[in-house]
């Protein structure tokens, strides 16, 4: 038995991981370690270096840190043996970059190609509009090959690892809070860019949506799931970006207004995101344990 069948196995069978899904993670994770730790350095600097102008250098440092906290998760989706392993961290990747795309052609006359500046963040800035045009247009392609791979095979719900009854309200509410939080900036970033606590623009307050409402898919999709097996890679990525976007809130502290009732929640939504992560480790090795000894006896 070939080693993707045995990990497919392990898994209750799923469907084929596509090779165009492995290398567009990849990619995707590279670029994210190089130009998430260029906009993180940039903002613990005090630098607003971001595609776009921003009125603080806080928004765009957020957005690096998020691409530097999946990055890791994002180079071990090489491993899984089936696409139902990693779909709850594939189908969020695709909702940044697709989002962030559109927030940038949206939010055109702000771009730094536009407006101008140092010579560096112009071309910074005409090379992150050119480079989500192809991973945006990558990540479509790869979705649709994957799903047109041959039909998944027949699960056994013997071989899951299905979450505690207790796990689920949480997850639910702390799904639902970053989807609702992540479309409100989209839809309607003059209503909600405002409830910010710290100063943003319309494409701050969309470009920090995006990544909100790509963790809400996440965290949404592992309820759904069901299955700690499955959400392996999301469970990776969630406490480290919750935490590299704690130091640069505390990095920043001075310009976060921490009285506001937004502040609060927002703290309730990242500290959700690491307990999730750390939570769902523990029971998955809970698991694993178990499962051993079973077999052993």
């Amino acid at each position: 038995m070939s080693g993707r069948t045995d990990q497919q196995a392990t898994t209750g069978g799923g469907r084929e991981l596509a090779a165009g899904v492995v290398v567009l993670s990849s990619v995707v994770a590279l670029i994210g370690i190089g130009v998430g730790a260029l906009l993180v350095i940039a903002s613990v600097t005090g630098h607003a270096a971001g595609p776009w102008t921003s009125p603080e250098a806080l928004s765009p440092g957020l957005l690096g840190a998020a691409m530097l906290g999946t990055a890791p998760a994002l180079l071990t989706i090489g491993r899984a043996g089936t696409w139902e392993e990693v779909r709850t961290l594939v189908w969020p990747l695709a909702v940044v970059l697709v989002g962030l795309f559109t927030v940038s052609l949206v939010n055109g006359g702000a771009l730094r190609v536009v407006t101008g500046g140092p010579i560096l963040i112009v071309m910074f800035s005409l090379g992150w509009v050119a480079t989500l045009a192809l991973l945006a247009l990558g990540a479509v392609v790869c979705l649709a090959l994957q799903y047109r791979g041959p039909a998944p095979v027949p699960r056994s719900a013997a071989l899951t690892a299905p979450l505690p009854g207790w796990t689920k309200p949480p997850l639910a509410l702390l799904g639902a809070g970053w989807t609702g939080v992540g479309a409100g900036l989209l839809v309607a970033p003059g209503f909600w860019g405002p409830l910010v606590p710290w100063q943003v623009n319309r494409a701050d307050a969309q470009g920090l949506g995006v990544w909100a409402l790509a963790l809400g898919v996440g965290v949404l999709g592992s309820l759904a799931e069901d299955d700690l097996a499955r959400i392996r890679p999301a469970l990776l990525a969630v406490p480290v970006v919750s935490l590299a976007v704690a130091v640069l809130l505390a990095v920043h502290a001075g310009d976060v207004d921490w009285s506001s009732g937004a502040t609060a929640c927002l703290i309730g939504l990242i500290a959700g995101l690491l307990a999730t992560g750390v939570s769902g480790q523990l029971l998955w090795t809970r698991h694993r344990a178990a499962a051993a000894v079973a077999d052993r006896s």
